[in-house]
């Protein structure tokens, strides 16, 4: 059961790695996110 958890987990972070390509464009998600919720508020 750990090790599925752990494997679906592992999969999960490479997906979203593989989307942002670096730690900067992850950075720039983020910020977006970010921009985006205080223009909702």
């Amino acid at each position: 059961m750990v090790r599925k958890v752990l494997v679906l987990a592992t999969l999960g972070l490479s997906l979203a790695l593989a989307a942002c390509n670096t730690v900067q464009g992850i950075g720039r998600d983020i910020e977006s996110v970010g921009k985006a919720g205080e223009k909702a508020i």
